[in-house]
C-alpha cells in the first residue's frame, strides 16, 4: 500500500488526460468501527486502487484497502489543513480526468457534515461520473452505542442535526456560533451537534437563554464506536464543566434532549459500553 503524503505535489504532477474521465466513488467510512461499514462500502474499499481519505477515517477501516492501492491523505484538522476543500475537489477532478478511478473516503456519511454535497456538485459540474455510498453517521453510532435513542415516542418527536463550528471574531466582536437558537430550543426534540466541543459553553448559554431548562439532559459521546469511546452525561448547565473536568477531546458529539437521560437505564444493560455518567 503506497501512502502519498504530499497530495499537492501529486496533484500538480498528474497532467495526463484520458479520453473519458474515470468515475469517483464517495464512500462513507462510518464512525470508526470497521464492522459498521456497509457491505457495499467494504466491497468498494477492497477493489479501489486510489483512495483519498479524511482525518476521521479510522486506521482499522484503512486496513481493508488492498495492499497495492495508492492512499492520499487529505485530512483537515483544526488549525491544519493538508489541502483546502477547493484543493481536494481540484485533485479529485484532475485524477478522474487522468483516467484513474478515485475512491473518496469520508468519515461517517458523506452528506452529513462531510462536505460530500459540495464535492458531488463539483463532480457533476465537471462532467465526472460519480456514485455515493452512504455510511452510518457519527450521530447514529453515538446514540446507539451510548444507550441514547435519538428518537423516542415518549420523549422526542423530532430530530435536529447542527454544527457547532465557532465563527471567527469580526470587528472586535467575540467568536460566536451561528445557529437558529429558537428552533433548537423547542421542547420534545433531540438536538445533535457535530463539532460543538469547542463551543459547548456558548451552546449551553444560548439554549438556556432561549428557553430550554438548565436541567435538560445532555451528553457528550467521545470517539463513538471505537475502543476509546466514552459517554459523559450531565445537564445542559453542567456539561461544559464536566467536559473540562474529564478532559473530553474531539471528535465528540453533543446530544441534547430528554432521550439523553435514557443512558442511565440502557447503558448498564448493554453488552459493551465505555460510558461515564
Amino acid at each position: 500500500m503506497s501512502r502519498l503524503d504530499e497530495p499537492l505535489y501529486f496533484s500538480t504532477h498528474t497532467s495526463a488526460r484520458a479520453e473519458q474521465p474515470a468515475p469517483v466513488t464517495l464512500v462513507g467510512a462510518g464512525p470508526g468501527d470497521p464492522d459498521l461499514l456497509t457491505v457495499k462500502a467494504a466491497r468498494a474499499l477492497g477493489q479501489a486502487t486510489l483512495v483519498l481519505y479524511d482525518h476521521l477515517v479510522s486506521k482499522d477501516v484503512l486496513k481493508l484497502i488492498r495492499d497495492d492501492a495508492d492512499l492520499i491523505y487529505v485530512g483537515k484538522e483544526a488549525g491544519h489543513h493538508t489541502l483546502t476543500q477547493e484543493g481536494i475537489i481540484e485533485l479529485m477532478i484532475r485524477l478522474a480526468r487522468s483516467g484513474r478511478a478515485v475512491l473518496r473516503l469520508k468519515g461517517g456519511d458523506p452528506y452529513i457534515f462531510g462536505r460530500g454535497g459540495e464535492e458531488a456538485q463539483a463532480l457533476a459540474a465537471a462532467g465526472i461520473p460519480f456514485e455515493t455510498i452512504p455510511g452510518i453517521s457519527a450521530a447514529q453510532a453515538a446514540g446507539a452505542l451510548a444507550g441514547i435513542p435519538l428518537t423516542h415516542r415518549d420523549h422526542a418527536c423530532s430530530l435536529v442535526f447542527a454544527t457547532g463550528h465557532l465563527r471567527e471574531a469580526v470587528d472586535g466582536e467575540p467568536r460566536s456560533v451561528d445557529l437558529d437558537w429558537d428552533m433548537l430550543a423547542r421542547p420534545r426534540q433531540t438536538v445533535v451537534i457535530y463539532m460543538g466541543l469547542g463551543s459547548l459553553a456558548i451552546i449551553s448559554e444560548q439554549l438556556i437563554g432561549h428557553g430550554l431548562s438548565p436541567d435538560t439532559p445532555a451528553a457528550l459521546v467521545e470517539k463513538a464506536s471505537t475502543p476509546q469511546q466514552r459517554c459523559l452525561r450531565g445537564s445542559l448547565q453542567t456539561l461544559p464543566m464536566l467536559a473540562r473536568l474529564h478532559g473530553v477531546k474531539p471528535p465528540a458529539l453533543l446530544i441534547i434532549g430528554e432521550v439523553a437521560a435514557l443512558h442511565e437505564q440502557l447503558a448498564p444493560a448493554m453488552k459493551a459500553t465505555h460510558c461515564k455518567g
